[in-house]
Protein backbone atom coordinates (compact mmCIF):
# COMPACT_ATOMS: atom_id res chain seq x y z
CA UNK A 1 0.00 0.00 0.00
CA UNK A 2 1.54 3.36 -0.96
CA UNK A 3 1.84 6.40 1.95
CA UNK A 4 0.06 9.04 0.75
CA UNK A 5 2.69 12.05 1.67
CA UNK A 6 2.64 15.36 0.61
CA UNK A 7 6.58 16.75 0.61
CA UNK A 8 6.56 20.21 -1.35
CA UNK A 9 9.66 21.88 -1.87
CA UNK A 10 9.42 26.22 -2.54
CA UNK A 11 10.00 26.17 -6.25
CA UNK A 12 7.69 23.07 -6.58
CA UNK A 13 4.02 22.41 -6.33
CA UNK A 14 4.18 18.46 -7.49
CA UNK A 15 4.67 16.41 -3.91
CA UNK A 16 7.96 14.84 -3.88
CA UNK A 17 9.52 11.65 -2.14
CA UNK A 18 10.82 11.55 1.39
CA UNK A 19 14.16 11.94 1.41
CA UNK A 20 15.62 8.91 3.56
CA UNK A 21 18.85 8.03 5.17
CA UNK A 22 19.16 4.77 6.47
CA UNK A 23 21.42 4.72 9.40
CA UNK A 24 22.29 0.88 10.28
CA UNK A 25 24.89 -1.10 11.16
CA UNK A 26 23.66 -4.56 8.95
CA UNK A 27 24.36 -3.95 5.33
CA UNK A 28 21.19 -6.71 4.83
CA UNK A 29 19.09 -4.31 6.88
CA UNK A 30 20.05 -1.30 4.58
CA UNK A 31 19.52 -3.34 2.15
CA UNK A 32 16.38 -4.43 2.59
CA UNK A 33 14.95 -1.47 3.85
CA UNK A 34 15.92 0.61 0.99
CA UNK A 35 14.05 -1.85 -1.01
CA UNK A 36 11.06 -1.42 0.73
CA UNK A 37 10.97 2.22 0.79
CA UNK A 38 12.29 2.31 -3.14
CA UNK A 39 9.73 0.28 -3.81
CA UNK A 40 7.03 3.36 -3.02
CA UNK A 41 7.14 6.13 -4.76
CA UNK A 42 6.49 8.29 -1.66
CA UNK A 43 10.24 7.59 -0.40
CA UNK A 44 13.18 7.77 -2.09
CA UNK A 45 16.55 6.19 -0.22
CA UNK A 46 19.28 9.03 -0.72
CA UNK A 47 22.00 7.30 1.48
CA UNK A 48 23.10 4.50 3.81
CA UNK A 49 25.87 4.34 6.09
CA UNK A 50 26.63 2.23 9.01
CA UNK A 51 27.80 4.50 11.16
CA UNK A 52 26.41 7.90 12.57
CA UNK A 53 29.52 10.17 11.86
CA UNK A 54 29.19 9.22 8.32
CA UNK A 55 25.51 10.07 8.75
CA UNK A 56 26.63 13.66 9.99
CA UNK A 57 29.18 14.09 7.50
CA UNK A 58 26.70 13.65 4.93
CA UNK A 59 23.78 15.43 6.42
CA UNK A 60 26.22 18.37 6.13
CA UNK A 61 26.39 18.79 2.49
CA UNK A 62 22.89 17.03 1.55
CA UNK A 63 18.93 17.64 2.52
CA UNK A 64 17.00 14.74 4.31
CA UNK A 65 13.84 14.41 5.17
CA UNK A 66 14.12 11.23 7.24
CA UNK A 67 16.68 9.04 9.08
CA UNK A 68 16.32 5.90 9.95
CA UNK A 69 18.39 5.43 12.99
CA UNK A 70 19.33 1.93 14.77
CA UNK A 71 20.51 2.16 18.42
CA UNK A 72 23.77 0.14 17.71
CA UNK A 73 26.63 1.26 16.05
CA UNK A 74 30.07 1.23 15.76
CA UNK A 75 31.86 4.05 17.12
CA UNK A 76 28.57 6.60 18.84
CA UNK A 77 25.83 5.06 19.85
CA UNK A 78 22.46 6.52 17.65
CA UNK A 79 21.39 7.98 21.00
CA UNK A 80 24.36 9.87 21.53
CA UNK A 81 24.18 11.31 17.59
CA UNK A 82 20.48 11.78 17.61
CA UNK A 83 20.83 15.07 18.80
CA UNK A 84 23.47 16.07 16.49
CA UNK A 85 21.32 14.79 13.76
CA UNK A 86 18.02 16.81 14.84
CA UNK A 87 20.61 19.97 14.84
CA UNK A 88 21.97 19.03 11.28
CA UNK A 89 18.88 20.19 9.99
CA UNK A 90 15.80 22.26 10.87
CA UNK A 91 13.47 20.06 8.96
CA UNK A 92 14.94 16.31 9.28
CA UNK A 93 12.61 13.57 11.20
CA UNK A 94 14.72 10.61 12.89
CA UNK A 95 12.88 7.27 13.50
CA UNK A 96 14.83 4.95 15.42
CA UNK A 97 14.75 1.69 13.90
CA UNK A 98 15.75 -0.90 16.22
CA UNK A 99 15.46 -4.39 17.69
CA UNK A 100 16.81 -3.07 21.28
CA UNK A 101 14.65 -0.53 21.59
CA UNK A 102 11.22 -1.41 22.18
CA UNK A 103 7.69 0.72 23.00
CA UNK A 104 7.36 1.91 26.29
CA UNK A 105 11.32 0.64 27.02
CA UNK A 106 13.57 2.90 29.29
CA UNK A 107 15.74 3.56 25.50
CA UNK A 108 12.44 4.15 23.33
CA UNK A 109 11.39 7.07 26.15
CA UNK A 110 14.84 8.65 25.98
CA UNK A 111 14.95 8.43 22.30
CA UNK A 112 11.92 10.40 22.30
CA UNK A 113 12.80 12.82 24.96
CA UNK A 114 16.10 13.39 22.58
CA UNK A 115 13.53 14.49 20.03
CA UNK A 116 12.78 11.00 17.98
CA UNK A 117 9.74 11.35 16.30
CA UNK A 118 8.64 7.26 16.16
CA UNK A 119 10.15 4.28 17.50
CA UNK A 120 9.64 1.49 14.93
CA UNK A 121 10.72 -2.11 16.49
CA UNK A 122 13.05 -3.76 13.89
CA UNK A 123 12.79 -7.18 12.84
CA UNK A 124 15.94 -9.87 13.32
CA UNK A 125 17.99 -9.61 9.72
CA UNK A 126 15.96 -12.83 7.87
CA UNK A 127 12.83 -12.35 9.60
CA UNK A 128 10.89 -9.41 7.66
CA UNK A 129 7.93 -11.09 6.75
CA UNK A 130 5.27 -10.03 4.77
CA UNK A 131 3.72 -7.66 6.80
CA UNK A 132 6.50 -5.54 7.84
CA UNK A 133 6.87 -3.53 4.57
CA UNK A 134 3.70 -1.94 4.85
CA UNK A 135 3.44 -1.61 8.18
CA UNK A 136 6.61 0.36 7.70
CA UNK A 137 5.68 2.31 5.22
CA UNK A 138 2.18 3.11 6.81
CA UNK A 139 4.06 4.34 9.66
CA UNK A 140 6.91 6.22 8.38
CA UNK A 141 3.91 8.09 6.03
CA UNK A 142 2.18 8.83 9.25
CA UNK A 143 5.46 11.23 10.40
CA UNK A 144 4.61 13.06 6.98
CA UNK A 145 0.81 13.51 6.67
CA UNK A 146 1.06 17.04 8.37
CA UNK A 147 4.06 18.26 6.57
CA UNK A 148 2.23 20.09 3.37
CA UNK A 149 5.42 22.64 2.17
CA UNK A 150 8.22 23.41 2.87
CA UNK A 151 8.84 25.67 6.65
CA UNK A 152 8.71 29.41 7.13
CA UNK A 153 11.45 31.15 8.61
CA UNK A 154 10.18 33.04 11.54
CA UNK A 155 10.58 36.43 11.99
CA UNK A 156 12.78 38.06 14.80
CA UNK A 157 11.08 37.39 18.10
CA UNK A 158 8.95 39.84 19.81
CA UNK A 159 9.79 41.56 22.76
CA UNK A 160 7.70 39.49 26.15
CA UNK A 161 5.18 42.14 27.47
CA UNK A 162 5.02 42.14 31.59
CA UNK A 163 1.60 42.74 32.43
CA UNK A 164 -1.07 41.45 34.14
CA UNK A 165 -3.62 38.77 32.78
CA UNK A 166 -7.29 40.54 32.04
CA UNK A 167 -8.52 37.94 34.16
CA UNK A 168 -7.22 35.49 36.56
CA UNK A 169 -5.48 32.15 35.52
CA UNK A 170 -8.58 29.45 34.69
CA UNK A 171 -6.72 26.94 32.62
CA UNK A 172 -3.42 26.38 31.14
CA UNK A 173 -3.01 24.51 28.07
CA UNK A 174 0.54 22.83 27.05
CA UNK A 175 1.36 21.84 22.89
CA UNK A 176 4.76 20.47 22.37
CA UNK A 177 6.24 18.19 19.71
CA UNK A 178 9.87 17.21 18.29
CA UNK A 179 12.29 17.99 21.72
CA UNK A 180 8.87 18.25 23.58
CA UNK A 181 9.43 15.47 26.45
CA UNK A 182 12.84 16.86 27.39
CA UNK A 183 11.02 20.65 27.30
CA UNK A 184 8.29 19.36 29.73
CA UNK A 185 10.66 17.95 31.98
CA UNK A 186 12.04 21.18 32.58
CA UNK A 187 8.70 22.81 32.29
CA UNK A 188 7.43 20.88 35.39
CA UNK A 189 10.97 20.88 37.37
CA UNK A 190 10.03 24.51 36.90
CA UNK A 191 6.85 25.16 38.62
CA UNK A 192 6.37 26.13 41.70
CA UNK A 193 3.52 25.35 44.24
CA UNK A 194 0.80 24.15 42.58
CA UNK A 195 -1.36 26.32 40.63
CA UNK A 196 -4.97 25.72 41.74
CA UNK A 197 -6.43 25.44 38.04
CA UNK A 198 -6.35 22.22 35.24
CA UNK A 199 -3.58 21.87 32.75
CA UNK A 200 -4.32 20.03 28.96
CA UNK A 201 -1.52 18.71 27.00
CA UNK A 202 -1.08 17.70 23.72
CA UNK A 203 2.32 15.86 22.66
CA UNK A 204 2.91 14.89 19.48
CA UNK A 205 3.43 11.19 19.79
CA UNK A 206 2.50 7.80 18.53
CA UNK A 207 -1.20 6.34 19.87
CA UNK A 208 1.10 3.50 21.18
CA UNK A 209 3.06 5.44 23.54
CA UNK A 210 0.83 7.64 25.01
CA UNK A 211 0.24 5.42 28.71
CA UNK A 212 3.45 4.96 29.08
CA UNK A 213 4.35 8.90 28.02
CA UNK A 214 1.54 9.59 30.95
CA UNK A 215 3.46 7.43 33.50
CA UNK A 216 6.77 9.05 32.83
CA UNK A 217 5.17 12.56 33.15
CA UNK A 218 3.90 11.74 36.37
CA UNK A 219 7.46 10.88 37.74
CA UNK A 220 8.13 15.00 36.98
CA UNK A 221 5.56 16.50 38.50
CA UNK A 222 3.48 16.06 41.89
CA UNK A 223 0.17 16.86 39.87
CA UNK A 224 -1.68 14.23 39.13
CA UNK A 225 -1.66 13.11 35.43
CA UNK A 226 -3.91 10.96 33.34
CA UNK A 227 -4.68 10.02 29.66
CA UNK A 228 -8.01 12.45 29.07
CA UNK A 229 -11.31 10.53 28.35
CA UNK A 230 -14.67 11.61 27.13
CA UNK A 231 -16.59 12.94 29.88
CA UNK A 232 -13.84 13.86 32.25
CA UNK A 233 -14.62 16.30 34.63
CA UNK A 234 -11.99 18.96 34.71
CA UNK A 235 -10.39 18.86 38.46
CA UNK A 236 -7.41 21.79 39.56
CA UNK A 237 -4.00 20.63 39.59
CA UNK A 238 -4.25 17.17 37.44
CA UNK A 239 -2.42 17.39 34.06
CA UNK A 240 -5.09 15.58 31.35
CA UNK A 241 -2.91 14.49 28.58
CA UNK A 242 -4.20 13.93 24.66
CA UNK A 243 -4.41 10.44 23.76
CA UNK A 244 -2.55 9.54 20.04
CA UNK A 245 -5.58 8.79 17.82
CA UNK A 246 -7.61 12.06 18.97
CA UNK A 247 -7.77 15.59 19.75
CA UNK A 248 -8.42 16.98 23.45
CA UNK A 249 -11.27 19.62 23.68
CA UNK A 250 -13.30 21.10 26.39
CA UNK A 251 -16.84 21.96 26.60
CA UNK A 252 -19.01 22.75 28.91
CA UNK A 253 -21.65 20.25 30.11
CA UNK A 254 -24.78 20.33 32.67
CA UNK A 255 -24.57 22.85 35.54
CA UNK A 256 -21.59 24.74 33.50
CA UNK A 257 -18.69 21.86 34.66
CA UNK A 258 -16.31 21.24 32.14
CA UNK A 259 -15.75 18.61 30.61
CA UNK A 260 -13.29 16.79 28.25
CA UNK A 261 -14.58 16.06 24.83
CA UNK A 262 -12.32 13.96 22.54
CA UNK A 263 -12.65 14.39 18.91
CA UNK A 264 -10.65 11.51 16.37
CA UNK A 265 -10.80 14.25 13.47
CA UNK A 266 -7.39 14.78 11.97
CA UNK A 267 -6.76 18.82 11.96
CA UNK A 268 -6.74 20.83 8.41
CA UNK A 269 -3.08 20.34 8.77
CA UNK A 270 -2.73 16.57 9.83
CA UNK A 271 -2.23 16.29 12.81
CA UNK A 272 -3.96 14.08 15.54
CA UNK A 273 -3.50 14.97 18.25
CA UNK A 274 -3.42 18.61 17.26
CA UNK A 275 -2.54 21.74 19.44
CA UNK A 276 -4.74 23.65 17.37
CA UNK A 277 -8.17 22.37 18.25
CA UNK A 278 -7.02 22.18 22.38
CA UNK A 279 -6.49 25.72 22.39
CA UNK A 280 -9.05 26.69 20.31
CA UNK A 281 -11.50 24.66 22.79
CA UNK A 282 -9.83 26.77 25.85
CA UNK A 283 -10.78 29.82 23.89
CA UNK A 284 -14.41 29.37 24.08
CA UNK A 285 -14.73 27.48 27.26
CA UNK A 286 -12.59 30.07 29.49
CA UNK A 287 -11.91 32.87 27.56
CA UNK A 288 -9.80 35.36 29.36
CA UNK A 289 -9.06 32.88 31.88
CA UNK A 290 -7.10 30.48 29.25
CA UNK A 291 -3.21 30.58 29.10
CA UNK A 292 -1.00 28.51 26.18
CA UNK A 293 2.23 27.04 26.28
CA UNK A 294 3.93 26.04 23.10
CA UNK A 295 7.15 24.25 23.59
CA UNK A 296 9.63 22.96 21.08
CA UNK A 297 8.31 21.41 18.22
CA UNK A 298 8.01 21.13 14.13
CA UNK A 299 5.92 22.54 12.06
CA UNK A 300 3.10 25.21 12.89
CA UNK A 301 0.60 23.60 15.27
CA UNK A 302 -0.81 25.90 17.73
CA UNK A 303 -0.49 28.96 15.71
CA UNK A 304 -4.31 28.76 14.46
CA UNK A 305 -5.51 28.20 17.99
CA UNK A 306 -3.12 30.10 19.84
CA UNK A 307 -4.91 33.14 17.98
CA UNK A 308 -7.96 32.42 19.06
CA UNK A 309 -6.68 32.27 22.70
CA UNK A 310 -5.46 35.91 22.27
CA UNK A 311 -8.69 36.85 20.81
CA UNK A 312 -11.02 35.57 23.66
CA UNK A 313 -8.49 37.65 25.42
CA UNK A 314 -6.24 34.78 27.00
CA UNK A 315 -2.59 35.09 26.70
CA UNK A 316 0.34 32.65 25.10
CA UNK A 317 4.14 31.95 26.03
CA UNK A 318 6.20 30.24 23.75
CA UNK A 319 9.44 28.52 24.15
CA UNK A 320 12.62 30.20 23.15
CA UNK A 321 14.74 29.52 19.99
CA UNK A 322 17.93 28.61 21.93
CA UNK A 323 16.41 26.14 24.10
CA UNK A 324 14.15 24.39 21.66
CA UNK A 325 15.07 21.72 19.78
CA UNK A 326 13.26 22.46 16.63
CA UNK A 327 11.99 26.01 16.62
CA UNK A 328 9.29 25.87 14.59
CA UNK A 329 5.88 25.92 16.50
CA UNK A 330 6.99 28.33 19.05
CA UNK A 331 8.80 30.49 16.45
CA UNK A 332 5.64 30.43 14.71
CA UNK A 333 3.35 31.28 17.15
CA UNK A 334 6.11 34.25 18.13
CA UNK A 335 6.14 35.74 14.36
CA UNK A 336 2.45 35.91 14.52
CA UNK A 337 3.07 38.50 17.11
CA UNK A 338 0.90 36.10 19.77
CA UNK A 339 3.14 35.34 22.64
CA UNK A 340 3.28 37.79 25.61
CA UNK A 341 6.81 36.14 26.32
CA UNK A 342 9.86 33.96 25.25
CA UNK A 343 11.50 31.77 27.57
CA UNK A 344 13.65 28.85 28.40
CA UNK A 345 10.75 26.15 29.53
CA UNK A 346 12.29 26.51 32.97
CA UNK A 347 11.54 29.99 33.80
CA UNK A 348 7.95 29.72 32.07
CA UNK A 349 5.61 28.52 34.84
CA UNK A 350 6.95 30.98 37.06
CA UNK A 351 6.02 33.73 34.71
CA UNK A 352 2.93 32.21 34.06
CA UNK A 353 1.95 31.99 37.94
CA UNK A 354 3.04 35.68 38.48
CA UNK A 355 1.20 37.02 35.32
CA UNK A 356 -1.88 34.65 36.32
CA UNK A 357 -2.36 36.42 39.45
CA UNK A 358 -1.26 32.71 41.00
CA UNK A 359 -0.82 33.08 44.85
CA UNK A 360 2.22 31.24 45.50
Amino acid sequence: MTAFVSMMTSNQSEPQPVRTMVVDDSVVVRTVIERILNADPAFTVVHKTNSAEQALHYLADHDVDLVLLDIELPGQSGLAALPAILRASSRVKVAILSGKCEEGSAAAVEALMLGASDIVSKPGSGSFGEQFPQALIERLGRLFAQQTGAPTQPRSPVQPVAVPAAQPLACIGIGASTGGIHALGQLFHGMGAPMGVPLLLTQHLPASFTVYFAQQLARMTSLRVKVAETGDLLMPDTVYVAPGDANLQVRRGLHGRVIINLDPERTPAGNLPGVDPMFSSMADVYGAGAAGIVLTGMGRDGTVGARDIVAAGGWIVAQDEASSVVWGMPGSVASAGLASAQMEPLAIMDFVARRGGVQG
